[in-house]
């Protein structure tokens, strides 16, 4: 029987028999989700393409992260087992078969469901034959003037070396000839469009905006960069390096291949090509050399449907175009938080000596965090501030306040995790320019990635007491994404989180090993077996008839051993509920492994990516919050940390926060035991939509909360 089944069919046996789901499978299902944002016709053309052209972004993400690290196993002959069975050869056609799918499912909704609305909206992404007369020489001239200076042809023959072409960028490979002596002689030149300026030529009309792409206008006038040349084809293409080189990113990466990874990357001046996305008919004979200059073959190669456009993500040109900011969704305004109804008539320091405060972002503005240090910077009795940076904002009030806190003479000191993926270069001239000023700066700790988010500061008040305020975190210090990720901070002054902070920054900046922390929980130190004595906890309550039951909300679910102790939790009996953005490695509700699991999916208008962790420890909960997902990487490879919520009405606020993520029938998705996910169904049920009940939120709904 078994020898009767096709390769795919054995390949999708072995998957479905498997206790694990891929995480790389996974993270496509993530994304179909967020295409679905897309194609909410509720929302304007501006919101459903913002969402489409995040999708993009992820896939790029997603070919140089996680193909380049599936590649890095294949180029060196390493041995590779995916989550679900599979050795790395079959299970890179499994996943560039499915990559493909999506792609092609992504661009088919573009041509057919949104372009057509662009006419309606008053834009239009035109093409040259669209352009009138005087607009075809406004942007000639403007092609002579602006483009054709930046553009380098870079030949490969006999006589030229094969040229290095950028990363996720717009190239054009043309192929000419010349007829010598009865023979036909070609050559390739590849043409990268410029990044730097903007990926449309706007036309402005009385009703209408003309958006005319950069590609299009260096296509039309290429044959000026190739004069008295017989052009025989031109192409447009675009390519994914593998950008993977860390043990963050390959779970199950031996450190020492990944050293001997690092030198032989040495000897090559780019990372490995792992996928090319080309317009339709591209010149056989060139893609025939690209294939074999870059070792690939069909599936790594992504055809483009007529009637769409390579790199969705240029159209945030278009998305965030001035004309049509009525056009789009705005935030709505944030509330006081809870327990800081009195939030803009009473002095921040003096509040946090009374009381700690939850805030709940974006219903929460960040203003209190970004006062506190503000404040801080300009206070005579602040003596000091230590704070961990992540991804910092654009023109940062942060960095600005930490510069400020310096030039008044306190001692301030940084973490930077310059190793932050796609924000190294501006967290590096971040720090830089914090170490001029001259704050103690630190770049990451050795091979671990600094990934905890943690504010103190050190002030003398006028009794001479000291005091140390708190902040602790889910998310990053970076006031632009907090208006739109959802993420969960306590600012406090309790001596307990006082002490903990404060040794954890020691252990960050210097050589200390504290013995124990009383609300920290830490990696990678102990963060793995903490949590998973929380859940064995739970199991055994259950088997001694006592209440349990473990609800946590995170981005991504993929260690392995936390999934096997919540198996072991569901089997005896534990009721676990996970709401999971993103990957999730569990396979929930299979029978007799996992059928007291459920798992749902929120995404919506806000990014969720708040982590909590809760466990009903019979009665009495423990909460705890923070910057850890349950991954390896996290466990393993990160300084992270999770703090308990010790105040009762904070503590409810998380219970009511987890509470509605799980009623939520808008936003969410169940996923199914096979590892796909459905859209959750209203069942007769009035809607109830997380990202705009939890602006509603007063203490008496807090008060009910409750789990199980």
């Amino acid at each position: 029987m078994e020898e009767a089944l096709s390769t795919s069919e054995r390949l999708s046996l072995e998957i479905g028999e498997s206790n694990y789901i891929s995480r790389d499978l996974s993270w496509l299902q993530f994304n179909y989700r967020v295409l679905d944002q897309a194609r909410h016709i509720d929302r304007s053309i501006f919101d459903r393409l913002r969402f489409l052209a995040i999708t993009a972004s992820n896939l790029d993400e997603f070919c140089t992260i996680r193909l380049g690290s599936l590649y890095n196993y294949i180029d060196y002959g390493k041995e590779r087992f995916d989550y679900n069975g599979q050795r790395e050869e079959p299970f890179r056609k499994m996943l560039m078969n499915e990559t493909q799918k999506f792609y092609h499912d992504q661009n088919d909704y573009y041509v057919k469901k949104l372009k057509p609305l662009f006419e309606k909206n008053n834009f239009k992404i035109a093409k040259y034959e669209d352009l009138s007369v005087e607009h075809t020489r406004e942007v000639d001239d403007y092609f002579r003037r602006t483009v054709f200076p930046m553009l380098t042809p870079m030949v490969f023959d006999g006589y030229h070396t094969f040229p290095i072409l950028k990363n996720n960028r717009l190239l054009f490979g043309v192929v000419t000839k010349i007829n010598t002596e009865n023979l036909i002689q070609l050559k390739v030149s590849f043409i990268q469009v410029p990044s730097n300026i903007a990926r449309f030529y706007e036309i402005k009309g009385d009703s209408m905006i003309l958006f005319v792409p950069i590609e299009e206008i260096v296509r039309y006038n290429i044959q000026q960069l190739f004069r008295n040349v017989d052009i025989q084809s031109v192409s447009l293409f675009r390519i994914n390096r593998n950008g993977d080189f860390t043990l963050e990113e390959s779970e199950d990466i031996e450190s020492n291949f990944l050293e001997e990874l690092k030198r032989k990357l040495k000897t090559r001046r780019t990372g490995r090509v792992v996928r090319i996305e080309v317009e339709q008919k591209p010149d056989a004979w060139m893609m025939r050399l690209l294939k074999i200059q870059w070792d690939l073959d069909e599936h790594n190669i992504f055809q483009i449907p007529e009637g769409s456009m390579i790199d969705f993500a240029g159209l945030q040109q278009i998305i965030n175009h001035r004309d049509f900011k009525d056009k789009r969704i705005q935030p709505r305004p944030p509330v006081k938080p809870l327990s800081f109804q009195e939030y803009g008539t009473r002095d921040l320091f003096e509040v946090l000596k009374e009381r700690d405060v939850l805030l709940h972002h974006p219903y929460n503005s960040m203003e209190p965090v970004l006062e506190l240090l503000e404040k801080s910077a300009e206070d005579p009795n602040v003596l000091s501030i230590k704070i961990t940076i992540y991804r910092l904002s654009k023109d940062s009030r942060v960095t600005a306040a930490l510069l400020k806190a310096a030039e008044n003479g306190k001692h301030v000191s940084v973490l930077f995790e310059v190793k932050a993926r796609f924000d190294e270069e501006n967290n590096l001239r971040e720090a830089q320019r914090l170490q001029q000023a001259g704050c103690f700066v630190i770049y990451g700790v050795s091979s671990l990635k600094t990934h905890t988010k943690l504010l103190l500061i050190v002030r003398k008040e006028q009794d001479d007491k000291v005091y140390r305020y708190v902040h602790l975190s889910s998310g990053n210090y970076n006031e632009t994404t907090a208006r739109f990720y959802t993420d969960v901070g306590l600012l406090t002054t309790k001596e307990e989180y006082g002490q903990d902070v404060s040794e954890f920054f020691n252990v960050i900046t210097g050589h200390s090993q504290p013995s124990s922390y009383r609300n920290l929980i830490t990696s990678p130190r102990d963060m793995r077996i903490q949590l998973s004595n929380l859940v064995k906890r739970e199991a055994e309550n259950a088997r001694n008839g006592l209440p349990s039951g473990i609800v946590i909300k995170l981005n991504s679910i993929q260690d392995k051993e936390f999934i096997d102790d919540l198996y072991e939790a569901s089997q005896a009996g534990v009721q676990v509920k996970l709401i999971i953005r993103g990957i999730c490695c569990l396979r929930p509700g299979r029978r007799g492994l996992s059928e007291n699991i459920e798992v749902i999916s929120v995404v919506g208008e806000y990014l969720e990516h708040s982590r909590i962790y809760y466990y009903h420890n019979a009665g009495s909960p423990k909460v705890y919050i923070g910057s850890a997902d349950a991954m390896v990487r996290s466990f393993d490879r990160r300084i992270e940390s999770l703090f308990l919520l010790e105040d009762e009405l904070l503590k409810k606020q998380a219970i009511n926060n987890l509470s509605y993520n799980l009623r939520d029938n808008v936003n969410s998705y169940t996923m199914k035991e096979d590892g796909s996910y459905v859209i959750k169904e209203l069942n007769g049920e009035p809607p109830f939509n997380i990202h705009k009940e939890f602006y509603n939120v007063t203490k008496e709904i807090v008060q009910e909360a409750k789990l199980f």
